[in-house]
């Protein structure tokens, strides 16, 4: 009675079995041992594989939209900062983006997107007066993090021009200074560089500038070398820093371009930020009128005041670069697929990816403070520096598991993590390496300097 039964259940499952199915199935393994396999399965095992492949079997589940943004911080600007924020996105999206590789690739610049980038109205953003909008450093920060999403070499390319440059002038240029040169440069009708940083000294800036400056009458006579100095090479003015050989404080000069005894000549060879124009410069008995002096800059507090308030944006660059490689790592995953699924199933990815969002996420909060403190008034050295360190140690951190999760597609431009990786290296080092930070940070908590 029960093999009449048996025979009965199997010739009616042979009736609503897809005959072709199963051939398809066959090829794929084998029968007879996966068979086996689900008829030693409990009722509870078997109802929760069901379950898994009923659901697996409905509308393909669009993946989450790739968003470095975690906690949402840019949903708090307000309507109109949002909308300048989102401009900047898609400018960069459809103007640098495209690009981008190539320029880096070549070490050249894209000359043609300055127009572009004018239009977007987001030159000394956060200064009062003389065209600039005056507006917030929060959203002055989500800017620089959306330039370094995409590209740090752009990001700093409009850092050094809006931030160092037009800085400089904004808090240590006179009245006439200020209306002379400032509305033509936030049109970005003239390009400014910032030359601080010498081939023999640069953390120790402060007390040991190499290039000097001597007052003869209405002129002041500049000898020395500088180094790094970006957009030198094509930039309208260049702010040089040298110390007075007469009180041995430092002073801050407009150098215009094509002065004599100014020579900017271009660095070749550079493996990060390669489409930034960086240049050699070389002052001989270079001839700066008292009234390009800035009138304001008299000791090294005053470039230090500049500095305070740009270290602060290549936090936000560090955070930029650090988002653009986390999405882009992100996209990958959910894209490469190997042993028949995407990697982003795969624990050790999403473990590694989820890492990642951790530290952008943590750099992200803390810039955001930093901006609400500079915006307040209440910015201090030890603020931006801690910001400096902590932002690009973890961005390093994320482009190097970005670039793990790219195997060996991440050494290939194409895919532009390998640009980030580079880049990143970069932001770590300049506006103050992680010891000389480490130490404005630690004299503020302890009360003792650690400088020697």
């Amino acid at each position: 009675m029960n093999l009449f039964k048996s025979i009965s259940q199997i010739r009616d499952l042979l009736k609503s079995i897809d005959i072709e199915a199963v051939a398809k199935l066959s090829r794929k393994v084998d029968l007879n041992q996966l068979m086996g396999a689900v008829s030693k399965m409990s009722e509870e095992d078997l109802g929760k594989m069901l379950k898994f492949m009923q659901a697996g079997a409905g509308k393909k589940k669009e993946p989450p939209i790739v968003n470095g943004d975690f906690y949402e911080l840019g949903a708090t600007l307000n309507p109109e900062e949002r909308e300048i924020q989102l401009k900047v996105r898609e400018f960069m999206e459809t103007e640098i983006r495209p690009i981008a590789n190539y320029y880096w690739n070549n070490a050249q610049f894209p000359m043609h997107v300055i127009p572009l980038m004018a239009k977007l109205n987001i030159c000394g953003l956060t200064y009062h007066g003389y065209g600039c909008a005056g507006r917030s450093a929060l959203l002055e920060g989500f800017i620089a993090m959306e330039m370094a999403r995409v590209d740090s070499s752009i990001s700093t390319f409009f850092g050094v021009h809006s931030g160092l440059a037009m800085g400089s002038i904004y808090l240590c240029g006179s009245e006439e200074q200020k209306q002379q040169w400032l509305p033509v440069m936030q049109r970005m009708e003239l390009i400014g560089a910032f030359g601080l940083t010498e081939p023999e000294v640069g953390s120790g800036a402060a007390g040991g500038l190499t290039t000097t400056c001597k007052r003869e009458g209405d002129e002041w006579v500049i000898n020395g070398q500088k180094k790094w100095i970006g957009n030198a090479t094509f930039s309208d003015i260049t702010i040089i820093w040298a110390r007075n050989v007469d009180d041995n404080q430092v002073k801050g000069f407009i150098v215009r371009k094509g002065n004599p005894g100014f020579k900017a000549e271009k660095m070749e060879d550079k493996m990060a930020l390669r489409t930034v124009q960086n240049a050699l410069i070389t002052l001989t008995d270079c001839r700066v009128p008292e009234a390009d002096r800035l009138q304001n800059a008299n000791s090294f507090k005053d470039t230090a005041n500049v500095l305070r308030m740009t270290r602060a944006g290549v936090a936000w660059q560090a955070v930029g670069c650090g988002r653009g490689a986390y999405e882009l790592a992100l996209k990958y995953t959910m894209e490469r697929k190997q042993f028949g699924r995407p990697i982003a199933g795969f624990q050790l990815v999403q473990d590694l990816l989820v890492t990642m969002l951790g530290d952008l996420t943590a750099m992200q909060t803390m810039v955001y403070r930093l901006s609400q403190l500079q915006d307040a008034g209440d910015l201090a050295d030890e603020h931006a520096s801690l910001a400096k360190v902590f932002c690009t140690l973890r961005m390093r951190s994320i482009v190097d598991h970005a670039r793990e999760l790219f195997g060996g597609n991440g050494i290939l431009l194409e895919y532009d993590i390998a640009r980030f990786v580079a880049d990143a290296e970069a932001i770590y080092s300049y506006e103050g390496t992680k010891e000389i930070n480490s130490l404005i940070v630690g004299r503020a908590i302890t009360g003792e300097s650690a400088f020697v």
